[in-house]
């Protein structure tokens, strides 16, 4: 027999809704901070292009172990107990910053984006489906979409942090390290690494106290019932795998979010890097261009999105990769400020690509799909894999040559792309956070 409960109104139902909300811009703080501090630490840690990259193979495969667990979490427990638990982590890396910088230690930094990822992973995992459950369901749509507005306002923040408290725009070619004193050499990179310690205190801080307002908060019963509460069936998690592995479109669709999610991290994370070694700005002054790359995104979600009432998502998929192999390669074969607008530019193509992809890969899944979307968000591992792959080409080459990475990335997009069956060229569901 199912209990009928009056829904909350007033304050009390916007306030659940309030908070969760908020996630969606804390994550896009925490995704585009590391876009700043790969620069910030390859200076203060005189660190090699793949050292430095590093920092996104740290954050992403925080995602990347942590996706599954978060799933248990959130199904033996309830959506609220794995929004605590992912707000409580991302607070704790947060925190470890502090000891990371005082001790020098760039491994710690590490540890500390690992952490914050995890507890990303629990924030993303859970967040998306409780914002449907968070009021009528007739709203849900609405609800997520409203949601996932809060997510480039909090990328942008990111970049603004990133920008104005920890790049200091102060650098030093080889030559002149060298002629500094060994004290004076060490003051500046000590200086330089503890520039990430008040934003990053502050930002585990309210992070902090946020998990303490959700802990409180009362919530509607959707929002903390475990998985044995639901009335549905639901098969085992072993057997949907097993299933998933014998549609071959599915698993396409993974293997081309690994590949999305690694060129757009990829293009975000050296961005920077490339306006440095190419037009000679400071890394303070070239992250305006990460700006510019995010404003370009957020702008080709609403285009793109209109363009799907008129043509197939697949279509623009693929023709979006297309324009983007063209795009990439340019920035590798002409370089200078041509090839960084080149590079800005792509982010506009980039704007529908995750959630097409992951809304063309479930199309047809039936009780397959809460298994599909976990596989698919654990692809995003991508970032990790290809980040590196990237910083090593430039380590052997030169950081234009290693933009031909994302050029193949984009490649396997339009072969999956133009490969979509028709039944799968669903509307693109509602899916942030890249």
């Amino acid at each position: 027999m199912t209990t009928q409960t009056t829904p909350a109104k007033g304050f009390s139902a916007v306030w659940p809704l309030i908070l969760i909300t908020s996630l969606f811009f804390f994550w896009g703080v925490a995704n585009n901070l590391n876009d700043v501090l790969i620069p910030q630490f390859k200076k203060a840690f005189v660190l090699t292009d793949l050292q430095s990259g590093l920092v996104q193979s740290a954050f992403y495969m925080g995602y990347f172990l942590l996706a599954l667990p978060a799933a248990f979490v959130m199904r033996k427990f309830g959506y609220k107990s794995a929004v605590v638990l992912g707000l409580l982590l991302y607070a704790a890396g947060a925190f470890l910053f502090y000891p990371a910088a005082d001790n020098h230690q760039y491994s710690w930094f590490l540890g500390g984006l690992f952490v914050i990822a995890s507890g990303l992973a629990f924030l993303e995992t859970s967040a998306n489906p409780l914002i449907t459950v968070l009021g009528s369901p007739d709203k849900a749509a609405f609800r997520l979409n409203l949601a996932q507005s809060f997510n480039p306002l909090g990328a942008l923040s990111g970049i603004f942090i990133g920008q104005q408290f920890i790049l200091s725009g102060i650098e030093h070619d080889e030559a002149a390290l060298a002629a500094m004193s060994d004290a004076a050499r060490q003051a500046f990179y000590v200086t330089e690494v503890k520039a990430v310690q008040g934003p990053y205190l502050l930002i585990g801080t309210v992070v902090l106290a946020w998990a303490l307002l959700v802990f409180l908060s009362k919530f509607p019963a959707a929002a903390t019932k475990n998985a044995h509460e639901d009335t549905g069936e639901e098969i085992g998690f072993l057997t949907s795998v097993s299933r998933l592995f014998q549609r071959p479109h599915f698993l396409f669709g993974v293997v081309a979010q690994f590949f999305y999610v690694g060129a757009q991290v990829g293009i975000w994370s050296y961005m920077i890097r490339y306006a440095q070694a190419e037009i000679g700005l400071t890394d303070k002054a070239a992250a305006t261009y990460l700006y510019y790359a995010l404003i370009a995104f957020a702008v080709g979600r609403f285009i793109g999105t209109g363009l799907m009432t008129k043509l197939r998502p697949s279509l623009i998929l693929g023709l979006f990769a297309i324009v983007n192999i063209g795009l990439t390669l340019f920035a590798v074969v002409s370089g200078g400020q041509n090839g960084l607008w080149a590079l800005v530019a792509s982010s506009f193509f980039m704007s529908i690509m995750f959630p097409t992809i992951f809304a063309t890969s479930v199309a047809g899944l039936g009780n397959l799909t809460k298994t599909g979307s976990s596989l698919l968000v654990m692809s995003i591992v991508g970032g990790a894999v290809l980040t590196a792959v990237m910083g090593m080409v430039s380590d052997h080459s030169h950081i234009r040559t290693a933009f031909v990475v994302t050029a193949v990335c984009f490649a396997v997009i339009a072969l999956y792309a133009f490969r979509a069956p028709k039944a799968a060229n669903a509307a693109p569901v509602a899916i942030t956070g890249h």
